[in-house]
């Protein structure tokens, strides 16, 4: 009959085996909600563009919306110029879902009527008058991110599958490095010879975040 002191030393050895392992399943559990945490709040260009003229002032705001939703995290973005944050030039919903694999998926959509809803980040109930249904589906040019340690997510859109017609694009990618306090986001557009079209040409921008 095995001993007392066994005993407790198996029991023991045993919860130390379902913490660690509870742990470890959280934390992989946890990479999204770390991912959308990352990813929400107020962010400025303004260093990046105090030192480099090819660069501009650019204000980006992403929050959450429609948090009663299970299938992931949806976000509302608007990116705008420093001087003129009331005219947002990009309005974007991303949804973000785990894919399996360790990669998390951030579909893209687009909105109808998009300038109807500018400045609606400061709500308090952001686009709350839509649904997911409403919502324009840019999936082709969806971004896939994974954890490339505690302090980066990376990610990028799949080789030429988003689909561009501004200033004779015909695709474009995107590449992102995402962290606490900041995120690195760089866009191009490319013609059918394969050349850049539009978007930064050293490198993405810099985005601090603020808030």
């Amino acid at each position: 009959m095995p001993n007392k002191n066994f005993r407790i030393s198996a029991l023991q050895l045993f919860s130390v085996f379902l913490i660690t392992f509870s742990i470890t399943v959280a934390q992989e559990k946890s990479d999204i909600d770390v991912l959308a945490s990352w990813m929400t709040g107020s962010f400025s260009s303004s260093e990046q563009a105090a030192i480099d003229s090819d660069y501009f002032d650019i204000r980006l705001e992403m929050v959450r919306i429609w948090p009663w939703l299970t299938d992931g995290y949806w976000l509302y973005i608007e990116q705008a110029a420093a001087e003129t944050k009331d005219k947002p030039y990009r309005q974007r919903v991303y949804h973000l879902i785990n894919e399996g694999n360790e990669i998390i998926k951030s579909v893209v959509y687009e909105l109808p009527d998009p300038m109807k809803y500018a400045g609606e980040y400061k709500s308090l109930n952001p686009l709350s008058s839509l649904k997911p249904a409403d919502l324009i589906s840019r999936e082709e040019c969806s971004v896939y991110l994974k954890r490339m340690s505690d302090e980066v997510f990376e990610g990028s859109t799949l080789e030429k599958n988003c689909k561009s017609s501004l200033r004779g694009a015909v695709y474009a990618t995107s590449e992102v490095r995402i962290m606490q306090d900041k995120l690195i986001s760089w866009d191009r557009g490319f013609n059918d010879k394969g050349e850049q079209v539009w978007g930064a040409t050293k490198g993405g921008y810099v985005f601090k975040k603020l808030e």
